[in-house]
């Protein structure tokens, strides 16, 4: 079976020729402010212009409760139409999750097309993704985003017409059960072959256990520096543009510290201010690297208007993967760009590390504080080495911190910082252990 959006996914949504013309919708809630919107809306068109088009305007309206016909009222509406043909919009894209019904209404009343963030954010993410994992992740999304918002009539034709930012959102198709039908399929085979890529990356990850190396992911914002710094630390090679969403598949690399214990480090995709369900639920198993890990690297954008709302949009998705119990080191990265802020977002948060990963300046200071928290995370540990098993000493330096050493008659008595699974593999020469089991 042929898949009907696999040939969109190998390439870009937009014609670079011909930039869209986009109006911005907004809606202030109960709870937020006009700037909140606002910013909202800056980063909507930071979004858009990612995904390769243009902002013309925007509207914003103040309500209690969206509009169920609607989401905004229906003089909003009317006043949208009227500036979408002021300045020649191609396409709406509201800034809050549209249900189908309320699409659809507005694509009849507007004439063109209307999406909403979510849209954009399963666009860029289809425009970046590469590997065969990642372009998985992104197509399951995006049926299943798609698959609601199938309908009949002129807006489908119409959709199916439109190329650019939209032409994977629209309406839907004429064959409307046929299309249904074979995206669940579609949907189906792409759980499957994801849950056997998870088997995969589950015997990676438990080989890596076996190694005794701890593991430290990188996390943060989307543009905040995860890569530059993966790249500053371990020369990683990883792609780094000035871009959202310019990473999506998880890069690791080993790190030796100062101390020379060495850590696995990895890199993974940037979060956002609410990053779609679908996604989080789709990329589960890429993301699992940060459950997984002993220490996030919570990486911030100090150069930011909001560095703490963009904080906050991190960890709510960390703790929507079960992430957040995880310890953090948080990092404000771009410190050259702004010095005075990034010394107080460390004062302001004790423990916390500024640095600029691409002039280098507080590095040292990372690769510092870094190992004094992993070391916070293993146990001391006494272990006795006979002479002749160089292999186990090898080991011990291999895969911890050596304390101390001291030569008696039956071996080398060891005390080393170790991980869990390192001391465990280790436990006939653990001094406790032997100790214990004589008592006995």
């Amino acid at each position: 079976m042929s898949n009907p959006y696999g040939e969109a996914l190998g390439s870009s949504l937009i014609d670079r020729s011909i930039r869209e013309r986009i109006v911005l919708v907004g809606v202030t809630f109960p709870g937020s402010d006009d700037a909140d919107t606002d910013a909202s809306l800056d980063e909507l068109a930071a979004l858009i212009d990612t995904a390769g088009a243009d902002e013309v305007g925007r509207i914003v309206q103040r309500r209690d409760f969206p509009d169920h016909t609607w989401f905004i009222g229906k003089g909003k509406v009317d006043e949208l139409k009227e500036l979408c043909l002021a300045v020649d919009a191609d396409t709406v894209v509201f800034d809050n999750e549209l249900a189908p019904a309320q699409q659809y209404n507005l694509e009849k009343l507007l004439g063109r097309t209307a999406i909403d963030r979510t849209a954009v954010i399963l666009d860029i993410f289809g425009q970046n993704a590469y590997t065969l994992e990642g372009k998985a992740q992104v197509e399951l999304a995006l049926l299943r985003y798609r698959l609601p918002r199938l309908r009949r009539g002129a807006t489908a034709r119409m959709s199916q017409q439109r190329g650019g930012l939209a032409s994977r959102f629209g309406g839907g198709e004429t064959k409307l059960e046929v299309d249904r039908r074979r995206i669940m399929r579609r949907i189906a085979k792409l759980e499957s072959e994801l849950k056997e890529l998870a088997r995969t990356r589950d015997l990676q990850r438990k080989q890596r256990d076996r190694s005794g190396l701890a593991t430290v992911t990188i996390v943060g914002y989307t543009n905040a520096g995860k890569s530059s710094l993966l790249n500053a630390l371990t020369d990683a090679g990883v792609l780094s543009e000035n871009r959202l969403f310019a990473t999506l598949d998880p890069t690791t690399r080993r790190l030796s510290l100062p101390g020379g214990e060495p850590v696995l480090l990895t890199d993974t995709v940037g979060f956002v201010r609410r990053l779609p369900h679908g996604l989080v639920e789709a990329f589960k198993s890429t993301l699992e690297v940060a459950t997984d890990a002993d220490y996030l690297i919570h990486v911030v954008d100090a150069s930011v208007a909001d560095p703490q709302g963009q904080i906050d949009a991190v960890r709510e998705v960390l703790t929507e993967i079960n992430a957040d119990r995880v310890p953090e080191l948080l990092v404000f990265n771009k410190a050259d760009l702004a010095p005075l802020e990034a010394k107080q977002l460390v004062a302001d948060h004790p423990g916390s590390v500024a640095v600029s990963a691409v002039t280098g300046d507080g590095l040292d200071d990372l690769l510092r504080v870094l190992p004094d928290r992993l070391r916070s995370l293993t146990a001391v540990v006494e272990l006795l080495v006979p002479y002749d098993r160089g292999d186990v000493l090898a080991a011990i330096h291999r895969e911890g911190e050596v304390v101390s050493t001291t030569d008696e008659a039956a071996g080398l008595r060891v005390r080393a910082r170790l991980s869990g699974p390192s001391a465990g593999r280790l436990k006939d020469f653990d001094v406790a252990r032997a100790q214990g089991s004589g008592d006995e």
